[in-house]
This record gives C-alpha cells, structure tokens and sequence, in this order.
C-alpha cells in the first residue's frame, strides 16, 4: 500500500450515472488486475474503495457510479485537481489459472476490474469471453474496450433493452477453461451457482479503513473469517461460505 497525492486528467461521464477518471503520478506503479485504491475525498469522514479498471506505470483509471454523497462529490472534481489515493491495496486475480478460455463475469460496477484482467489474459495469448451484464442500456459501458482487445463480447440487460434480456447468468458459454466475476452479491451468488468450473470471486463491499484494521469487511470461508480489504477482495470459489 502506499498514499500517493495523483492529479486528475480526465473525469467523464460514460453512462448513466457513471464516470470515469484517470489519475496521474510519475511514482505511480502498476496495480494487479482485481486490485483497489481507497480515495480521500473532501467533507467525507471515510475514504470511497473503487477497484482499478486499468494501470500502467505512471497511471491508473477507475470507473465509478454515482450512488451517494462521496461519488457525487468525485463527479464533481475537475482536470488538474489533486486527490489523496491509497494505492496497491488487497490481493488482485490469479490469471495462472485461467487456462486458454477464461471467462468474465461482470454486473454493473463490477465490469471495470476486468478490463485489466482482460489485457493481460490478452496479452498472455488468452482466448477471452467477456459476459457484461446492466439494468438498463443506460447504465451500460465498457463493450467496446473488451472488443478492442478480440475479447469475444456478450452485453445483458435486465429490462432487454440491450444485447440479452436477463443476467449474465442467462447468457453462459458453453465451453470455458475456467472463470473470474466481479459484481452485487445476489449477481455472485447465482454465478456461483449456475458455473460449471472453478473460479475466483472479486466481492463489492462498505469499507471502513479499506487495510484490514478495522475488520468490518469480512466474509465467511472455509477456514474462517476473511477480510475482503486484506486477504481479498478475491476469494476462490471452493473457499466461499455464503451466508443468508
């Protein structure tokens, strides 16, 4: 982890009530796909968690919706402005184990984190399937940054006014090698139940410290407690415990 003062360079509008924004700093380093920062924002008590749609040395880029006080306020925030940023924090995917056809599962907020993921697993020579699921096509962004990089590309809306009328869940492949999620956790557990492989599970929690201090992320495993802040926010799938 580390605290880093980046300077704004871009903060747009993509969706409906989504934004994204990119951060600069020469120190930056790259982050892990999966990874998150943790982001002081003025006249907030608690610092806002948003996972890393993508980075490189020097740069990183979230992608957020505005849902209240705090990302209301970043919305707001303009090119050249400075934010407090903690960086590098929880323990990013594995892509060792993705195989030669991964498959990526993301609902809403949850499709940003698999952009980088996406690029590596590119980069690595991996065939990717890429199943992105919305509300509405008002809320829904990201298909084109998949296709950029010959990810094959299905889009699900809950209304049917885009791609596939349902979830992702509606929309599974066939044939995959293994899989990674990331989205609302009525969305993971029906992943969870409707996969046929392995998997590693990227979970959206209410943070409060966002570095394992204050224990108030936690999820239940198969060998205790976990904090998604700490030992997450990844979790393989034969490890997760759900609770109702």
């Amino acid at each position: 982890m580390e605290q880093r003062i980046l300077k704004v360079t871009d903060n747009t509008r993509i969706a409906d009530r989504v934004y994204r924004m990119v951060l600069e700093n020469p120190a930056l380093e790259e982050m892990k796909p999966g990874q998150f920062v943790n982001i002081r924002i003025d006249g907030q008590y608690l610092r806002r968690p948003i996972s890393v749609c993508d980075s490189d040395p020097g740069s990183l880029t979230i992608v957020y919706k505005v849902v209240g006080r705090g990302t209301e306020a970043l919305s707001r925030v303009k090119k050249r402005e400075t934010l407090d940023v903690l960086t590098g924090l929880g323990n990013g995917y594995d892509l060792s184990k993705a195989g030669d056809h991964p498959l990526l599962l993301g609902g809403g907020v949850g499709v940003p984190p698999l952009v980088l993921l996406a690029r590596k697993l590119r980069e690595a020579g991996r065939a990717v399937t890429a199943v992105l699921g919305f509300n509405t096509a008002a809320e829904a962004f990201g298909q084109t940054d998949f296709r950029e990089m010959g990810c094959r590309v299905t889009v699900t809306t809950a209304d049917g006014s885009l791609g596939v009328r349902g979830f992702v869940t509606d929309a599974l492949p066939e044939d995959y090698s293994y899989f990674y999620t990331c989205g609302p956790e009525p969305m993971l557990k029906a992943v969870y139940r409707k996969t046929k492989t392995s998997g590693q599970f990227s979970f959206e929690e209410r943070m409060g410290c966002g570095f394992g201090a204050c224990m108030g992320c936690s999820c239940k495993t198969v060998t205790g407690y976990k904090r998604i802040c700490r030992e997450g926010p990844v979790l393989e799938k034969e490890e997760i415990l759900w609770e109702d």
